[in-house]
């Protein structure tokens, strides 16, 4: 068998691409009731057999069937019986050698991804699908970033005890804590929370927890097995393909009937194992390599996929377009960004605008990757310093005002702006404007073309929690209105704002930074903490709510830095003016954020100011509090006043 290095020359030539680049959208399986028709692209494969088999897991195959060999790297199988429910795989002769395989194209599988099934999608739907839709927007997307299992595993959550952990749980409506019947949780306390989009950590099938194992087993998910299939263990049973299908279009039906978008979080940039599907069927094709033989490993995770090849390029695409199709997904964010091309980060945008209209499917990603990538022919990576490259409705998390804010989130003992660091003031003033207009020259990132780029964050599953790391950093007893002001800061900046799941309520993982593969005792949603830190939450309501009437901040068009002007610093302090359109309850909005430990009186201000938002307080914008010419901007908080 050819090595890596001469089969990653071979998969270059103009011989492979004009031979083996497959146009049509049909591989995997068709099942309908006419008929299953098997397809599967494996291009130096010399015979393939189709193995039927009645269950997922154990037994032999009851039928061994020929495949037949098609153009451009093709075979095929087709028959008259819809096959719905029935398992199969893969067993590939090359060069002599057999080896089996699942499908990488599989819609369906058995317990663990191990083997794929044929499933018809409509015998899926559960009732009322038809009728599913994206609920109509706001004037502005907040996402809230949080898992399955960690959602609802809490018994103090109220949830139905079989679904806890599962997709399930998201059905169950109008949960309180400890089922008091008083205090929301589930989906009715983000409804009241304020936020716009549910942004669910990997759901897609992976390879890190034992789908037959005990529910108490816990993982991120970061790690691919079947990119088009639901994960199993967060169905209530795993072993019959078409239940967690089922069971994931009830959980996105639920989100969307509570008024919710639902962006899933995608991981394209490796998989699980080298020892893949996409490795059985076409060796290396899927992959990078250096020249030199060695594996490219800019994911830190083993292998990193080589998006720049056409039929990968295509592969990602149609997953893409599958996910938006037949499971109604709103979004999409992209693990690991940085080792994607620009060219197919492009391609994915321009797909989803011309099916459902510019920008409405949102997409972004982390424009960073953990070491380089040996990507081919001179592409480009959708990393920071390409952002300039990308669609401007294609979103960058933005690490500069995530650390600017707080810190670094590679260093625990590193603080910033709110947290007593020196020298932030121009990273704040960029912040504000989402990088389009960068008056001091910070360094952070360059060619933003619109506040449309940049997901403007402090927090994510990734690194400590807020809490954790303002504990890192500073008294226990400053915590907590540092928090408040770490909040007001990004949620007075432009761009798409996100946080995660807990933030609002001092969530934390008891220190620990990576919590990837930590018990879900430590992982879980702490449903009670919720109401013991209800001021903290409402702190947030408070801000969120404000943030929708400013349409300066909301605005995510590339002339919207112009709404930012009188931008202004001192040592320890910055400030600025947001200009809001006519139909807006004030047309101006002064913000201060003030991190000095002592209180700091406002420069002239003039009368007709009243006050929106202090350092104890985001809900003073309901109460029409006229502003002192005298007001003073408290220690370490963001005071926001706002004119007619």
């Amino acid at each position: 068998m050819k090595d890596k290095i001469e089969l990653k020359k071979y998969y270059s030539t103009k011989e492979f691409l004009e031979n083996y680049i497959y146009e049509e959208n049909n591989l995997g399986v068709e099942c309908t009731e006419e008929g299953t028709t098997f397809r599967l692209w494996s291009p130096q494969a010399e015979c393939i057999s189709l193995n039927l088999y009645q269950t997922g897991d154990g037994g032999n195959a009851y039928k061994q069937i020929p495949m037949k060999k098609e153009e451009k790297g093709v075979w095929s199988w087709e028959s008259k019986e819809e096959l719905h429910g029935v398992y199969y795989d893969y067993l590939i002769t090359r060069n002599g050698e057999e080896v089996r395989s699942a499908d990488p194209y599989a819609k369906a599988c058995g317990v663990n991804g191990l083997r794929s099934m044929a499933v018809n999608l409509k015998k899926t739907n559960p009732k009322g699908w038809e009728k599913d839709q994206t609920p109509e927007e706001g004037p502005e997307r907040i996402v809230y970033e949080l898992h399955i299992k960690e959602f609802s595993w809490d018994k103090a959550g109220g949830f139905t005890e079989e679904y806890r952990g599962k997709y399930k749980a998201f059905t169950c409506r109008h949960t309180t804590l400890n089922k008091d019947g008083i205090h929301p949780t589930g989906l009715d306390y983000l409804k009241e929370l304020g936020v716009t989009h549910i942004q669910i950590m990997p759901m897609y099938d992976y390879g890190s927890v034992n789908e037959a194992g005990e529910d108490t087993e816990f993982n991120w998910g970061y790690d691919p097995v079947n990119y088009n299939v639901p994960e199993g263990s967060y169905a209530t049973d795993a072993r019959h393909g078409e239940v967690r299908i089922r069971e994931m279009k009830e959980m996105i039906q639920a989100i969307h009937e509570a008024g919710f978008g639902v962006i899933m979080d995608v991981v394209y940039n490796h998989t699980y194992s080298l020892d893949s599907w996409f490795q059985r069927t076409v060796p290396w094709y899927f992959y990078r390599v250096f020249p030199d033989g060695k594996i490219s490993d800019g994911s830190a995770c083993g292998n990193d996929v080589a998006s720049e090849r056409e039929m990968c390029a295509k592969y990602i695409l149609e997953s893409v377009l599958y996910w938006t199709e037949e499971y109604h997904i709103d979004g999409f964010r992209f693990d690991l960004m940085g080792l994607l091309d620009v060219d197919l980060m492009n391609r994915i945008r321009s797909e989803l605008d011309q099916r459902y209209g510019k920008g409405k499917k949102i997409i972004y990603g982390e424009p960073w990757a953990a070491d380089q990538s040996a990507v081919e022919g001179g592409r480009k990576l959708a990393a920071k310093e390409n952002i300039g490259l990308l669609d401007e409705n294609i979103g960058a998390f933005c690490d500069s005002t995530r650390d600017g804010i707080k810190g670094s989130a590679l260093r625990a003992k590193e603080a910033g702006f709110i947290n007593g660091a020196e020298g932030k003031e121009d990273e704040m003033l960029a912040s504000v404007a989402a990088w389009c207009v960068n008056p001091y020259q910070a360094e952070g990132f360059e060619n933003v073309k619109a506040p449309s780029q940049i997901v403007t964050y402090v927090s994510a599953h990734d690194n400590h929690t807020l809490w954790d790391k303002l504990k890192e950093t500073v008294p226990e007893e400053e915590c907590m209105r540092l928090n408040k002001m770490a909040a007001a800061v990004y949620m007075t900046c432009q761009g798409t704002l996100f946080f995660l799941s807990g933030e609002e309520f001092a969530r934390t993982k008891d220190g620990q930074d990576n919590t990837f593969k930590a018990p879900i005792s430590l992982n879980r949603i702490n449903w009670e903490k919720a109401w013991e830190n209800r001021e903290l939450v409402h702190y947030y309501q408070g801000l969120i709510a404000l943030r929708k009437q400013l349409s300066g901040l909301c605005d995510k068009s590339k002339d919207s830095y112009k709404q930012i002007t009188d931008m202004w610093k001192e040592k320890d302090v910055v400030g600025f003016t947001v200009l809001n359109d006519e139909a807006s309850r004030w047309s101006q909005v002064k913000i201060i954020y003030n991190a000095k430990k002592s209180s700091y009186k406002v420069k002239y201000l003039d009368d007709g100011w009243e006050i929106l938002s202090d350092a104890d307080d985001s809900w003073c914008w309901k109460k029409g509090i006229c502003a002192d010419r005298q007001i003073e901007a408290a220690p370490q908080s963001v005071l926001i006043l706002g004119r007619k």
